[in-house]
C-alpha cells in the first residue's frame, strides 16, 4: 500500500463532474480530501491517495484522460 498527494485542477464543465467519487467507487483506492477551492470557472483540490501504486496510477491516468490536471505534491499540506 501506498499514500499519494496530488493537486488535481479542473476547469469548466470538470468542476461538476464528480471525479473524485469515480476514483474512489471504480479503483481500490481511499480518497482524503486535505485541501480545496472551487470558483465559477476553475477549481483545484488537494487529495491524499491511499493504496496499491497500480490503482493509484491508473486512477490519476484515468483523471489525466478526462481533462484533469493531475500534479504531485510533497509535504503536509495541513501545515503551513
Amino acid at each position: 500500500m501506498a499514500i499519494r498527494r496530488v493537486r488535481l485542477t479542473f476547469e469548466g464543465e470538470q468542476i461538476t463532474d464528480p471525479v473524485i467519487y469515480q476514483i474512489g467507487k471504480d479503483f481500490e483506492i481511499v480518497t482524503n480530501i486535505r485541501r480545496a477551492e472551487v470558483h465559477a470557472d476553475v477549481g483545484w483540490v488537494i487529495l491524499e491517495l491511499d493504496g496499491a501504486e497500480a490503482e493509484i496510477d491508473m486512477a490519476l491516468a484515468w483523471a489525466s484522460g478526462k481533462g484533469v490536471r493531475v500534479d504531485p505534491i510533497a509535504g503536509d499540506v495541513i501545515e503551513g
